[in-house]
């Protein structure tokens, strides 16, 4: 796997049954610390809402992932939110869907398809976009080389995150997956190369 299936932009979908109001707001993240400033602002605006359930999927390796009803019966909520993220195989994204409560019960049945259906409103306004998997680096090399290791992480389009350029200089990049070990191997045609590979 090369690439990744996420969102770029933010988008609010509503969800009405029985009198109970479901509010999907769907996000960009990419951590977690990212996930509660936006969950802290949703539940700000939203102050007088009963419930705030989400979900998250985080990680090219999509193992990092987290649920919530936020008091609503267990698997109604946090659970149904998370589905409609994988059904269309996203990661770095999150789901709050905040809930004003009608007056009627919906009980079980009618929560899942409530949060359910919530979230894929929200999921349908905005577009999901391919981005390449990404492989980070550091190398370390003399000053002198610097226009030939510039060259190389320009023509492989890499993405150069911090460089301090002194008499032996530093800079750290992501690589695309898809094109790993062909920088792997310029990088080390360069003399005096010191390259080391930065597992998150």
């Amino acid at each position: 796997m090369d690439n990744y299936n996420t969102i770029e932009k933010s988008s609010i979908a509503e969800f009405k049954d029985r009198g109970s109001k479901f509010i999907a707001s769907a996000f960009p993240i990419n951590n977690a610390e990212e996930f509660k400033i936006q969950l802290t602002a949703i539940k700000k605006e939203h102050a007088k809402a009963v419930h705030h359930c989400f979900a998250y999927r985080l990680g090219t390796k999509g193992d990092n992932f987290r649920v919530n009803d936020d008091g609503e019966p267990s698997g109604s909520a946090g659970k149904p939110i998370l589905g409609q993220i994988d059904s269309k195989n996203l990661i770095n994204i999150a789901i709050v869907v905040t809930r004003y409560f009608g007056g009627t019960l919906l009980g079980v049945p009618g929560l899942i398809n409530a949060y359910k259906t919530a979230s894929s409103l929200a999921l349908q306004t905005t577009p999901i976009v391919q981005k390449p998997l990404l492989e980070a680096y550091f190398v370390e090399f003399d000053y002198n080389y610097i226009n030939e290791v510039m060259m190389v992480l320009k023509q492989c389009q890499c993405i150069v995150n911090s460089k301090e350029i002194n008499l032996f200089s530093g800079i750290q990049f992501h690589t695309p997956k898809v094109r790993e070990n062909e920088v792997v191997f310029k990088l080390k045609e360069i003399r005096g190369i010191n390259l080391k590979k930065i597992y998150c």
